[in-house]
This record gives C-alpha cells, sequence and structure tokens, in this order.
C-alpha cells in the first residue's frame, strides 16, 4: 500500500496541467510555501500555475500589501489572482461534403464572425456544432487553507472545477475540513512549509536549492513571528537548521519581514501601550489613536501592522486585538483575530471588509463615541466566544 507522501506524487506524475492556490487571506506561510511548491514542480518539469484572489483592497490600504511584504520571494510574480482560460469554447464545422478553401474573422460590435470559404460545395448550419473542452488542470494542489469558502473567486466563479478535478490538500491545522481526494494534515507541524519540506525531502533532497529553502524557511519565520511564539517545536527548529544548510537565506527573510522598527514606529507603538486595555482576561485587548498621534509620531496607518505583530507576540493569551483610531474626519476600526475567531462577525453591525483574520472598517461616528460602541460590541460577542 502506498503511503500518503508516495500518493501525492503519483498524483503529481499522472497529472499534466498544476494549479496551485491558497486562502485570500495571504498569510506568510500560505504564500512561500505555494511558491516553494511551485519551483520544485517546475524542477520535475510540470506545467504549474500559482492563483489566489487579491486580498482586499480595504486591507492592503490599512496593512502592508503582499506585493511589499512578499515580492522578495522567488517568483513572486508568478502568483496569478484569477483562473483565466479555464475551459475552451469549440466550434466544430462537418466538413464531410465540402473541404474548407480559406478562414477568416471579424471581430464585430458585439459578436466575432467566421468566414469559412469552401473549395467545393457548401456549407449549412446542421454542419455547425459547439462544445467546450475539460478543464484546463488536471489537478488542484490547496495549501494552508481550511475549508473550500477561504479561496473566496477562486472558488466561487468556477465550483464545478473544484468539484470535479482532483485535490490535493496540505494543511497543519485541526479546522481542516480534508476537502480534498488526498488530505496531508500534518497537525503537530508549526506550519504548511514545514510539512512541505517533508514531502519534498521524501522525494528528493537534491531538488530542495537555495530558493525552495527560502520560500520553506520564509513559511517557518511567519508562521512563529521569527521563532518569538509559543508554537515552537524541535522538529520545526531541526527544519529550519536544515532549510539553512541548505541555503536559505535567513537574513534576507527577516531584513524584509521583521526589519528594525523605525523611530516613528516605536513612538506609535508607545502611544499605543499608554492606551491599551483589556478585557474577558484580556482575550479581548484594543487601543485608540488620534490624528494628533499620528502627525505627532510622523507615522501612517500601515505602521500599524508592525504594532499589532508586537501585541501578538507580547501578549499571547490575546485572542483579539483591535485598533480604533481616526481616519479622514471618521473613525477606523481594525480588528485582529487567532485561535479560530472571526474578525468579520464581531463587527459585521459595521458592514467591515476583510478576511476573517483582519477585518476593516469605518464609522461616521467621532472616536470617542465609536470606540466605546465598538468595544461593547466586540466584548459582548468575545463572552459568549470565551464561554
Amino acid at each position: 500500500m502506498l503511503t500518503k507522501n508516495q500518493q501525492i506524487f503519483e498524483q503529481i506524475k499522472k497529472s499534466n496541467n498544476i494549479l496551485i492556490t491558497f486562502s485570500k487571506e495571504w498569510d506568510g506561510d500560505s504564500v512561500a510555501s505555494a511558491l516553494a511548491l511551485f519551483l520544485f514542480l517546475k524542477k520535475l518539469d510540470k506545467n504549474v500555475n500559482v492563483a489566489a484572489e487579491k486580498l482586499d483592497d480595504e486591507v492592503s490600504a490599512s496593512l502592508k500589501a503582499p506585493s511589499k511584504s512578499f515580492s522578495f520571494l522567488p517568483s513572486f510574480n508568478e502568483i496569478k489572482n484569477s483562473i483565466n482560460n479555464l475551459r475552451k469554447f469549440i466550434i466544430s464545422l462537418d466538413i464531410t461534403n465540402a473541404k474548407v478553401s480559406q478562414i477568416k474573422y471579424k471581430v464585430e460590435e458585439s459578436s466575432l464572425d467566421f468566414i469559412i470559404s469552401p473549395k467545393n460545395g457548401f456549407f449549412t448550419h446542421d454542419d455547425i456544432t459547439s462544445s467546450t473542452s475539460g478543464f484546463k488542470y488536471d489537478l488542484i494542489i490547496t495549501l494552508d487553507t481550511p475549508d473550500l469558502e477561504s479561496f473566496g473567486k477562486i472558488y466561487d466563479n468556477d465550483t464545478e472545477f473544484f468539484y470535479k478535478t482532483t485535490i490535493i490538500n496540505i494543511d497543519h491545522k485541526s479546522n481542516n475540513e480534508e476537502y480534498g481526494q488526498i488530505n496531508e494534515i500534518e497537525l503537530s507541524a508549526v506550519s504548511t512549509s514545514e510539512v512541505l519540506f517533508s514531502l519534498f525531502d521524501s522525494y528528493s533532497r537534491e531538488l530542495i536549492d537555495e530558493d525552495i529553502a527560502t520560500c520553506l524557511l520564509t513559511g517557518i519565520i511567519c508562521k512563529t513571528k521569527s521563532f518569538k511564539t509559543p508554537n515552537i517545536t524541535p522538529h520545526a527548529l531541526l527544519t529550519t537548521s536544515q532549510l539553512v544548510s541548505m541555503g536559505g537565506r535567513r537574513e534576507e527573510i527577516v531584513n524584509n519581514l521583521y526589519k528594525s522598527r523605525s523611530i516613528n514606529v516605536l513612538k506609535l507603538w508607545g502611544r499605543v501601550l499608554a492606551r491599551l486595555n483589556g478585557a474577558v482576561d484580556n482575550a479581548f485587548i484594543w487601543s485608540t489613536l488620534s490624528k494628533v498621534d499620528f502627525v505627532k509620531t510622523e507615522s501612517q496607518e500601515n505602521n500599524l501592522c508592525d504594532i499589532i505583530d508586537e501585541l501578538i507576540i507580547n501578549i499571547p493569551e490575546a485572542k483579539v486585538i483591535a485598533l480604533i483610531y481616526e481616519f479622514q474626519e471618521k473613525t477606523k476600526v481594525m480588528v485582529f483575530s487567532m485561535k479560530n475567531v472571526n474578525s468579520m462577525n464581531l463587527i459585521k453591525e459595521l458592514n467591515p471588509h476583510g478576511t476573517e483574520k483582519t477585518a476593516i472598517a469605518i464609522t461616521d461616528k467621532p472616536l470617542q463615541i465609536a470606540e466605546k460602541e465598538i468595544i461593547e460590541l466586540i466584548k459582548e460577542k468575545m463572552k459568549k466566544i470565551i464561554i
């Protein structure tokens, strides 16, 4: 009987065109593991593409957009935001009774006209038929994504494709719904990149070059906040050591993702700490900022991403972090959640944008009034979750 790893590579060998995809949340581990797999499959001479729904514009504007955070990774520009030409539309002409002499076409305002000249005889309507081809890809490999809905438009726009195509589902989280025909869910791993390393290593360690090692190392570093979170394990550290010895560029990764904070960010961080509050046994923490805070510290909205990272590392009991701040004469709230709490549901009354992990909403109410209403809204929902 084949092992799970052998089943995966047997399926890959049989496939001609492969799609790699991941959650619309663009988690660092998702992006890095997808690129590592893309590079590995290229070494196996496979036709492979990577696609994921574009990160919500509202979240991108508030946080560091993926194009800025992970653009240093090899082949990052290969990631597409949609699946194009998934099927082909075929027009067939029966040439039993008449052969073709010449074919032309012209594009009208709302039609495409084919002009076919027969060598002899003539064609009729009965000679014409149409059909659609099979799907462009014969295998889907999903990474670090718990369910099909988490792919967003990549799934919503082509649900039939996902139901009729073989899926290899690779993840490390317990909430994964095992929607694939082959499911490789390694709960003891800290990241999907760690799972992929074991998979690659079982097939051929020689194929793991410096670029692949760098991508896999990036995924582990992202999931552990550069080895500062409590979920780090001896196996993850051993994997990290091996990836570094294989040429994984740790210094490049850390410089791009966790480079030294500017003095402006540190000043803003101080103002956030000065107004930090907690509730529900500190499972929910929040802080507020005024326009003056941004002006005085010469910082910007996207610097809040660095501050959220620090809060996650330093307050491990927190399940939800909210930053409420003045924004263009209005009030904006950014809610970041962990441990299977849905940020969008926490502030759904405010019509938020974003993902389950990071939700952004804007209200016309002034900061002081908005703060009270938002905090009470989240506190009441958090109490039910904790209970």
